[in-house]
């Protein structure tokens, strides 16, 4: 069984789904701590036709420095929604605009306080729209997991593997820089990197831009294409 796993980002980039799509079980680990500017509550579209970006953000409501993504809480007081959709405007002209946008109104219809559960929301609604089997567990409601042996920044995707008696852990390039393969190895579970062969597709921008919002790649897009990105990648 191949295991994957990240933090619940916000309308993550297409990499995130290929590794959901490539694996057999995801967990969404939502009890690290959150870190402020990072993907948990915002992300990159097109700002204009000339190849600016812009964040779209949920905002939140403020938490204590070390608090765990898990009991972050979104900031429903503020019309969020409506200024995300209008950010979108931008895109009208995109061949999936209309259907896209569809999918984003039954996405934001989720009514929690919570960005965690609002993110694992939006990431099975993309999913099902494509076609993916979203197979995941939420670490903090795994019960009976011995933590005590997470000591490295690597040892809670093995422990999680040895967990769920996973032949194969499966990683973005980022790690890495800390994922230990020998470890992985002397466990009897294979470590992979999953590297992404990202093609360039046609916006109303000269220049494209990589690593935006997967709201960019649906918008220009059709499912088809979209599941080949998904599957142009290599493993190492």
């Amino acid at each position: 069984m191949k295991l994957g796993g990240m933090q619940p980002y916000f309308f993550p980039y297409i990499g995130y789904f290929s590794l959901i799509k490539h694996t057999d079980l995801w967990i969404v680990v939502d009890n690290v701590q959150f870190i402020s500017r990072g993907w948990i509550n915002r992300n990159r579209i097109l700002k204009n036709k000339v190849g600016e970006i812009i964040y779209i953000n949920v905002p939140l409501k403020k938490f204590p420095h070390k608090t765990p993504i898990k009991n972050v809480l979104i900031d429903n007081e503020k019309n969020w929604k409506d200024k995300i959709l209008n950010q979108l405007v931008i895109y009208s002209k995109a061949p999936y605009y209309k259907e896209i946008t569809s999918l984003l109104n039954k996405i934001f219809d989720f009514e929690t306080l919570s960005i965690s559960e609002f993110n694992i929301h939006s990431l099975k609604l993309i999913c099902n729209y494509l076609g993916i089997d979203f197979n995941y567990v939420i670490f903090s409601n795994i019960k009976n997991f011995d933590t005590s042996k997470i000591k490295e920044p690597d040892d809670w995707a093995l422990e999680a593997c040895k967990f769920f008696k996973a032949t194969e852990y499966v990683n973005p390039p980022g790690g890495k820089s800390f994922y230990n393969r020998e470890k992985y190895l002397k466990n009897n579970i294979k470590l992979t990197f999953l590297n992404s062969n990202f093609k360039e597709y046609k916006t109303f921008s000269p220049n494209f831009i990589s690593g935006l919002s997967i709201i960019d790649v649906m918008f220009w897009n059709s499912k088809e294409e979209i599941l080949n990105i998904l599957d142009n990648y290599t493993l190492d």
